[in-house]
């Protein structure tokens, strides 16, 4: 036969006829739990440390709650919340029932209306990665999909009628709504004493109150972060993963300059903790800024004062000075123009911009 009528053909197998092909099930079994094991870690390997926080608390709630229909053993229920966040086989029982259940007990029990929405969001969020992963089935994700929270109006109602029955329409320390400080109120915060803890308490007044930072920015700004030669405070925002650099207010420039040269670290964290009887040491937390932000709003008559209402303030604040939304949101370390544009709206009268037709109908 000829080269040339052999060109078409497939080569013929070398030695005897080999078995056909078979993966080893182990193995792929082996690879299907290492596959859905990776979308968990994945998905939370992309958030930051306070939303990983806030999700884990969601969970914890969830399985609380699961415990308490005895969907598991109560005592199970800790140790269960854990394996919600990153074990995709704990979502396989999870059903839209006992979802829709979670939210109706949420509210028998008075918690947010808003709470419970970012709760359910975790939830369904967690039962789409375990679909991803294999584990629950497309019925069943799209009857999960089919549990609604609560809308602003619905939310409005349901404090309406709590609040004729008098049971609780929050549960837990976070507030409806942030407050908006006066200006008067921000300036009896920023006077604090002439001590070391003094010192320190003023910088974090003026650095929340007059940048508008957050409490965890603020948390891990180091020494360095503050030039008062040049007045500038250069720190990193994780939420929009950019460094920035703001021009610091006299206040804060004042008060960085008297924190740095009597009281800061020559190098490391920023804000130093305390002790009871003000001597600093160690380096301050979020949680050690939010309770400290708490005792000095407590001095001056403001009840429950977080640092997050200071950030409110100062965006507020910025929104009625007319200041550019664009700007706002640079400065404020959105990534979008929805949240200042909300700051630039509240602030202004709905029809200030609107103009009428002078000429006879």
């Amino acid at each position: 036969m000829s080269a040339s009528h052999d060109r078409g053909r497939s080569p013929e197998p070398a030695g005897p006829l080999a078995a056909p092909l078979a993966i080893d099930p182990r193995a792929a079994a082996a690879a299907d739990t290492a596959s859905a094991a990776a979308v968990f870690d994945d998905y939370r390997g992309r958030l930051d440390p306070d939303t990983l926080r806030r999700q884990e608390g969601d969970l914890a709630l969830f399985a609380f709650f699961l415990g308490q229909v005895q969907a598991i053993p109560p005592a199970q229920a800790p140790a269960f919340g854990a394996r919600l966040a990153y074990d995709p086989l704990a979502w396989a029982n999870v059903t839209h029932g006992l979802i829709a259940a979670f939210l109706r007990w949420q509210l028998q029990e008075g918690y947010a209306i808003g709470s419970i929405n970012v709760r359910l969001a975790t939830v369904r969020r967690y039962c789409a990665l375990a679909h991803a992963a294999g584990v629950l089935s497309t019925e069943a994700l799209a009857l999960i999909r089919t549990v609604r929270g609560y809308s602003g109006r619905q939310a409005r109602a349901i404090d309406a009628q709590r609040r004729r029955a008098a049971t609780p329409t929050r549960v837990g320390a976070k507030k409806a709504a942030p407050m908006v400080l006066t200006p008067a109120q921000v300036r009896a915060l920023k006077r604090q004493p002439d001590t070391p803890q003094g010192r320190r308490d003023a910088l974090i007044i003026c650095l929340l109150a007059d940048l508008g930072l957050r409490v965890g920015e603020l948390a891990a700004l180091e020494v360095g972060a503050l030039d008062p030669a040049r007045g500038t405070l250069t720190f990193y925002r994780e939420k929009v993963h950019t460094t920035q650099t703001h021009q610091l207010s006299r206040d804060a420039l004042e008060a960085a300059r008297a924190y740095l040269t009597a009281d800061a670290l020559a190098a490391g964290p920023l804000l130093r903790g305390s002790r009871k009887n003000g001597e600093l040491w160690g380096a301050m937390s979020a949680r050690a800024i939010r309770e400290r932000v708490a005792i000095l709003g407590e001095r001056i008559g403001i009840t429950g004062l977080a640092p997050h209402d200071l950030r409110h303030t100062w965006a507020t604040r910025a929104a009625r000075a007319k200041s550019d939304p664009f700007a706002l949101r640079d400065a404020g370390g959105w990534s979008s123009l929805l949240m200042p544009g909300r700051y630039v709206q509240a602030s202004e009268v709905a029809n200030s911009r609107i103009s009428l037709d002078d000429e006879d109908s």
